[in-house]
């Protein structure tokens, strides 16, 4: 009679012990942060693990709000959809904030953002040996830029450019000048400091008498999300303990992240 006892008791120790895992399990928080490749914010190291400033600034943030952060590539054209129907839960990949789409219409009236974490200008790409340097330089000229972003509005912009191929991505798009596809690329300058003059892309460079004017990222949520204020908290912190200063230097973006939150606060 004991052993059936302890027997029992065993297995109602196992069943409690696999209702509270499970129910540990159930309760575990996940967010999921929708990202395009983009050097030196978010893209895949040699052993192909994701890695990046913003990777890693989006896992210290939702990591101290007890999160598990999942990481999920879009395309940059569908964040408004991907984060509406809940395919992801916010837009961290250089988004710029302080610009219009092509309808017009503010980005900050479509989605709430965070506080600007970093600074960023659209540069145009081009072959060192083009004979391109002024904006009549383009003038006829091919360019590409990523579809929906900044970069395709800044193309666009230049008198005479009316052959502006669109790209999936910002790496798309330097491949395209890399190739001879097109003649020139836009971009923002932290992809292109990243690449241009360096490896398979050393004979692209900057036109830099060709930049736009300051821009700034954030992070995009959508409107009337709680997590946008929980979002900027950890900001704050993380940019007072050092940590974005460490991650900036790692990542080689030093000169452009921000780490005083204070002229922000509303």
């Amino acid at each position: 009679m004991k052993k059936v006892l302890s027997l029992l008791l065993v297995v109602a120790m196992l069943a409690g012990s696999i209702a509270l895992f499970a129910s540990c399990k159930k309760q575990e928080k996940v967010i999921t942060v929708g990202y395009t490749v983009f050097e030196p914010m978010n893209y895949p190291d040699e052993n192909g693990k994701l890695v990046g400033f913003d990777t890693e600034l989006a896992e210290k943030v939702f990591g101290a709000m007890g999160y598990k952060v999942i990481f999920k590539e879009i395309k940059w054209e569908n964040k408004y959809t991907d984060l509406a129907s809940g395919t992801i839960d916010c837009i961290w990949n250089g988004f710029t904030a302080n610009c219009a789409d092509d309808d017009n219409v503010q980005r900050s009236e479509k989605v709430d953002f965070s506080y600007n974490y970093m600074m960023n200008r659209q540069v145009v790409v081009v072959k060192a040996d083009s004979g391109i340097a002024t904006a009549a330089d383009l003038a006829g000229k091919v360019g590409v830029a990523e579809a929906g972003s900044a970069g395709q509005e800044f193309a666009e912009s230049f008198e005479g450019t009316a052959n502006i191929k669109q790209a999936l991505k910002q790496t798309d798009a330097l491949l395209e000048v890399n190739t001879g596809s097109a003649d020139f690329a836009v971009v923002d300058t932290q992809l292109a400091e990243s690449y241009c003059g360096k490896g398979d892309y050393a004979g692209l460079t900057i036109v830099s008498a060709l930049s736009g004017d300051v821009e700034y990222y954030a992070i995009g949520f959508k409107k009337g999300s709680d997590l946008t204020a929980k979002v900027n908290e950890q900001l704050e912190k993380l940019g007072a303990d050092g940590t974005i200063t460490e991650l900036a230097k790692k990542y080689g973006v030093e000169l452009t992240a921000i780490i005083d939150f204070a002229d922000q606060k509303k």
